[in-house]
């Protein structure tokens, strides 16, 4: 029997690198899944090829209104909602005196706005099915501070603060709902490129160049098992956790190589 046998997960973002890992391993574990991402770019078909129950939904994680479209699509289609995996994210390079007001607000939208919104919607849901779990994507970033990308910093430490309230409430209450944050560094994906760059259009040859001379890389599946493992009964005594996939970047600091 599959870790997640018989459950049934939300993963925004599903179409990128984390969100795709999560996707396969999940299918892998027996979830059935409810993929989301903000346009399709071959959503239907990622979602047939997993060998599993998987619907994939476009979803701008900034709305409410695609919020309660998604929960409700997912209890009418499964019956229940155990996992939401809160992983869509977006960065766009600026300091804090460089960046656009509207930049900060976009990024703060999709990162912070999107994660609230599906804690609320999703909650609910998961009281009701008796108990599960919420993870949602930080950063390192949360934590160390990166001083050309402010606006995405700033969010994913919000995400850090956000899944500690969900946590305690969640404990108070006794409802069975845990809720924890991973804080990965360096994954090798376009989207963390930039970051390590601070460059827009970094390639995906200069990904593989920088990976080759840095400790600070891994690979989207090793987010994914920490999601997994969050996901399942195996972390029942894990609530409000910050979980960093880092290879010891944070306790190196920002000097580390």
């Amino acid at each position: 029997m599959g870790r997640l046998q018989g459950k049934v997960a939300i993963i925004t973002g599903a179409l990128g690198g984390i969100g795709r890992a999560d996707a396969v391993l999940f299918a892998r574990e027996g979830a059935r899944l409810v993929l989301t991402d903000v346009s399709d770019r071959g959503g239907q078909e990622f979602a047939a090829s997993l060998g599993t129950e998987a619907l994939f939904l476009s979803h701008d994680v900034a709305s409410e209104e695609d919020w309660a479209r998604v929960v409700a699509t997912a209890e009418e289609r499964f019956g229940r909602l155990d996992v939401l995996v809160n992983n869509a994210g977006l960065i766009l390079l600026g300091s804090v005196d460089s960046a656009s007001y509207t930049d900060w607000r976009r990024v703060n939208a999709v990162n912070l706005d999107g994660v609230f919104l599906g804690c609320k919607h999703a909650l609910p849901a998961i009281e009701r099915a008796g108990g599960g779990s919420i993870v949602n994507i930080s950063s390192i970033a949360a934590m160390l501070g990166q001083p050309f990308a402010a606006a995405y910093s700033a969010s994913k430490a919000g995400v850090s603060g956000l899944t500690k309230s969900v946590a305690v409430q969640c404990r108070q209450k006794k409802n069975g709902v845990r809720c924890n944050s991973v804080h990965p560094d360096g994954v090798k994906t376009p989207m963390v490129v930039k970051v390590a760059t601070g460059r827009e259009d970094a390639s995906r040859a200069e990904i593989e160049a920088i990976a080759q001379h840095s400790t600070r890389f891994c690979e989207p599946e090793d987010i994914a098992n920490v999601v997994l493992f969050l996901a399942s009964d195996e972390s029942r005594a894990v609530n409000g956790a910050e979980i960093m996939v880092d290879n010891g970047a944070l306790v190196m600091g920002p000097t580390g190589a």
